[in-house]
């Protein structure tokens, strides 16, 4: 599995960082969380091919992380691959905003399109947000290419089951935010261990079809009439891989951290750096040292930092005006994005870094 980064500002683009799209690669498809304004153009500046998307996930309903979608999806059928359907997935409102974006632009989608909501709990709905008189639903039509997904409830193990086959699943968590805002983990079950082909072969037995009925774990009976047990010729099985992806949020609950609990990979919004932290609670995000605490109650391998404040430059804007970061002191609005990832290095022992534009990490 491999996380691109195709945005990682908050609130607006800059000229050295797009906002919100991570990217998934998992087995040939690509699942794409969050989409921002302009993830069409970083689309193009990487080398994800915006036709492999078969899944988005939508951590919630704030412009910096959804005015790309609509466009995004018309790009999507102009280089799709294959006949296929994109799924959707994402709170509350995701459906309405989309076929009124598609519907009154007039733009055509030239692949079946479903959106599945995802139903908040009370906790994740703050009073302010709840004083906004507005209809969320609206299911009295479709867009023509638009087959009417599910609404999905949080269940009683206390997560929104997604996405789940023989080798993967996808769980939503709640997260606290401004507005009601999810995370997503990505779980890959275990895989089988290698055939070990040299003790076959030792046994009497010759590469041809019956190693693939061993692999699948079937005994065999030699013409000698020995048997052979296929558990005796497969390896230890392998731990799958386990990926977390937040939205933006000022705190996790316990009951969220539980699910992600063990995540090679946790990637975590950073918005402003400790010293801010009482104004970056109240914006509903988060510093340095709260993703270092999330990232230490779930045991992450890994922590990858994103969503920074336009404050927070990559090293690209240094390298550009020929200036050493190193030796770079808080200039006004401007600092070093490398002083987050120090913050949190000093609560998080495992692996941190930042997250720049087109910044790749495989897991």
């Amino acid at each position: 599995m491999e996380i691109i980064f195709l945005g990682t500002a908050s609130n607006n683009p800059t000229p050295v960082r797009n906002v919100s799209a991570t990217c998934l690669r998992y087995e040939g498809d690509v699942w794409l969380f969050d989409a921002g304004e302009g993830t069409q153009i970083q689309f193009m500046k990487s080398t994800v091919k915006p036709g492999k998307v078969t899944k988005i996930f939508v951590t919630h309903l704030h412009g910096d992380h959804i005015f790309g979608l609509p466009g995004l999806m018309c790009t999507i059928g102009q280089n799709i691959v294959e006949s296929k359907k994109l799924e959707i997935y994402g709170p509350v409102g995701l459906r309405r905003f989309l076929r009124t974006s598609l519907e009154l632009s007039r733009s055509l989608v030239t692949y079946p399109y479903i959106v599945h909501e995802l139903l908040p709990i009370d906790e994740q709905i703050p009073d302010e947000i709840k004083k906004w008189k507005i209809v969320e639903n609206d299911d009295s039509y479709l867009h023509p290419s638009e087959i009417l997904g599910t609404q999905i409830s949080i269940n009683k193990n206390g997560y929104w089951k997604l996405h789940e086959t023989d080798n993967i699943s996808v769980r939503a968590i709640w997260i606290r935010h401004r507005v009601a805002t999810f995370g997503f983990v990505i779980e890959q079950k275990s895989q089988q261990g290698s055939l070990n082909v040299e003790a076959l072969k030792a046994a009497g037995l010759t590469p041809g079809p019956l190693y693939k009925k061993i692999k699948s774990g079937e005994n065999i009976k030699l013409e000698n009439g020995k048997i052979l047990e296929a558990s005796n010729f497969i390896g230890p099985s392998k731990p799958g891989k386990k990926i977390t992806i937040l939205g933006d949020c000022y705190d996790v609950p316990d009951a969220s951290t539980e699910i992600a609990k063990n995540s090679d990979l946790l990637v975590h919004e950073c918005t402003l750096e400790d010293g801010f932290k009482e104004k970056a609670i109240s914006n509903g995000h988060s510093t340095p040292s709260m993703a270092a605490e999330v990232a230490n109650r779930t045991n992450a391998k890994c922590l990858i930092l994103n969503h920074f404040s336009q404050r927070y430059k990559p090293l690209s804007y240094f390298v550009e005006k020929n200036i050493n970061p190193e030796n770079f002191e808080s200039e006004g609005e401007i600092d070093w994005v490398q002083k987050l990832v120090n913050e949190a290095k000093s609560c998080f022992k495992g692996n941190c870094m930042a997250a720049e534009d087109l910044f790749s990490y495989k897991i």
